[in-house]
């Protein structure tokens, strides 16, 4: 009988043993499945803000937003020259804020962020006066040994904007914002900057449109610039290779015809004065100015 209980008990106990592992591992599994959906509705949500910012200023302001699940502390520099000026900045006390945002930091002082710009690349730094400026480190109340990390916005040719984080940093979703943001940033120009409109007959004078086609135009423009943009980041082999094929149609046919319905359908629909700057985008940005370039298939423009 001895014998017998102790086997039991021991047959009891390993059933037990198996189905609390079974459980933990579901339960386990859950839980990871239900961060996984977390982080991708976070970046979702962050993507789809960053991609609808109207102009720089809130552009800027969605790109360190976006970074706040992602990082304790961050600031977002704009670049002009050479010196960077504090934009914005969370996780310190509101007076250090408002001293950031009078901050300016000329490059020569900052090898960190000089680097940054120079190298269009991610940057990580220890956080000394002659990396990241005694004014900075202030302002972050970073320690002697501390650490940051520095990530420009490319926009074309240029770096108009760094995002600087500190503390606990995911690089990963912090390298995908600003990769988006640069996209977003090539498309907002300012309104001087618009393709010339001419007189023709699917066209009246800029100058004679209403402001509210004005505001229009402007925003079909913005929309082709970031669409095309979003094509060049996320398509660069595509792109390279459609370029030394000269049949960019063909390597990208299903971006582009997918740019090509969705601008049809938001601007040409509402606006008779409407030009196809799609079209003028894809031939300026990635056929470079050449039409041969986009291949014999492209159908050309919509008006």
């Amino acid at each position: 009988m001895v014998e017998l209980e102790s086997l039991y008990d021991t047959q009891l106990s390993s059933q037990v043993e198996a189905e609390v592992e079974q459980r933990a591992a579901r339960i386990s599994a859950e839980a990871r499945e239900h961060a996984r959906g977390e982080v991708a509705d976070q970046l979702n949500q962050a993507a789809r803000r960053i991609r609808q910012a109207p102009d720089v200023g809130q552009l800027g302001a969605m790109l360190l937003e976006a970074a706040s699940p992602f990082a304790s502390s961050a600031a977002l520099f704009r670049v002009t020259g050479s010196a960077v000026h504090g934009e914005r900045i969370y996780g310190v006390p509101a007076e250090r804020a408002e001293a950031f945002r009078r901050l300016e930091i000329p490059l020569p002082s900052a090898a960190a962020l000089a680097e940054a710009v120079k190298s269009r690349d991610p940057v990580a730094t220890i956080t000394t006066p002659a990396e990241v400026s005694a004014g900075l480190l202030s302002i972050a109340g970073h320690p002697a040994d501390g650490r940051a990390f520095i990530y420009p916005v490319v926009a074309g040719e240029g770096v108009p904007a760094l995002l600087y984080a500190w503390g606990s940093v995911q690089g990963a979703a912090l390298e995908l914002f600003t990769q988006l943001a640069a996209a977003v940033w090539s498309g907002l120009r300012p309104a001087e900057d618009l393709v010339s409109i001419t007189p023709a007959k699917t066209a009246t004078a800029w100058e004679s449109l209403s402001a509210e086609e004005q505001q229009l135009h402007l925003r079909a423009q913005r929309f082709a610039r970031v669409q095309v943009a979003e094509i060049r980041l996320f398509e660069t082999d595509a792109v390279q290779s459609g370029r030394s094929r000269r049949d960019l149609y063909g390597t990208l046919q299903k971006r582009i015809d997918a740019a090509r319905q969705s601008f049809r359908n938001t601007f040409f629909a509402s606006c008779p004065s409407m030009l196809d700057y799609l079209h003028l985008e894809l031939l300026r940005t990635l056929a470079n100015d050449d039409a041969e370039t986009l291949g014999k298939d492209y159908p050309g423009p919509m008006v």
